[in-house]
């Protein structure tokens, strides 16, 4: 298995991580993880902007462009030869004796690899189940941090309680899910969070918002509450790895009829029709 370690393509067994990294010590990192569709890279322009407003948001001065990330994860891409598969990069601050503040003279640490990922078929046709969970994180969410225990503790909260995923509200006002956004559609029109310090602003949200407007489909970047939750006609999240994935239940009570809904599907169809392009 190949990886981008440092800059160089090296061999996984050749990878060694420092225990002083202040990813390892204090989560102190950034990552993004890339869709690969037919061999090529899906949105990429899209993460790597999302990188960097990442990277300015911590402080964490990256030694390479944007355009030379983009090359180096080409090369990677390129070596592995995946067809279908998601890319993880991440870089921490670097490694550094243990102290809180930012160290001087500190060299980020360049971490990515390829993974077979198949497009998750059967569970997009079917839907998922979630469960309702008080948002309790820190109040930047935009930043796509290696700072993820919160979402694993939730994501697990939801598997202990027999369900798929977890939906997070704060004060009864729904945020988002444990990896990934959430949008509802009442009457027709589709409502998600807005894209604000409280969400993750997800690039497969904002390809799906885009998909709705070309399909003349409403939709608003409007937050909407438990109750309206309880109301909903179709639930689905969106990621880089769900795409659009149904929510069918929420709290062990069937969201609109229980099954995926039209505007779902047609959205679901309208995305598998852009990545046949890719």
């Amino acid at each position: 298995m190949w990886m981008l370690w440092k800059g160089d393509l090296v061999q996984k067994s050749d990878v060694s991580v420092s225990p002083d990294d202040r990813g390892y010590v204090f989560g102190d990192g950034i990552y993004e993880v890339f869709r690969v569709y037919n061999g090529r890279f899906f949105e990429k322009a899209a993460h790597l902007d999302r990188l960097e407003r990442t990277a300015h948001g911590t402080k964490l001065k990256l030694p390479w462009t944007m355009p030379e990330l983009s090359e180096l994860l080409d090369r990677l891409l390129e070596k592995e030869g995946t067809q279908e598969s998601i890319l993880y990069m991440q870089i921490t601050r670097g490694e550094a004796p243990r102290i809180h503040q930012f160290p001087k003279d500190v060299e980020p640490v360049l971490l990515a690899y390829c993974k077979d990922y198949p497009r998750p078929v059967a569970v997009m046709e079917n839907g998922i189940t979630a469960v309702t969970l008080e948002d309790i994180r820190w109040l930047r969410c935009d930043l796509k941090t290696l700072n993820l225990l919160p979402n694993t503790m939730a994501k697990q909260e939801a598997l202990d309680r027999g369900a798929d995923d977890v939906i997070w509200h704060r004060g009864g006002t729904v945020t988002e899910c444990s990896a990934s956004n959430v949008m509802m559609v009442k009457d027709g029109v589709i409502r998600t969070h807005p894209a604000n310090h409280l969400i993750l602003h997800g690039v497969t949200r904002a390809f799906v918002l885009k998909l709705a407007r070309q399909l003349e489909l409403p939709a608003l970047e409007k937050p909407f509450t438990l109750d309206e939750l309880a109301n909903a006609d179709e639930l689905f999240l969106t990621g880089t790895t769900v795409e659009v994935t149904p929510i069918v239940a929420v709290d062990g009570r069937p969201v609109g009829s229980g099954k995926p809904g039209t505007v779902t599907r047609q959205l679901q169809r309208a995305f598998a029709e852009a990545i046949a392009l890719v």
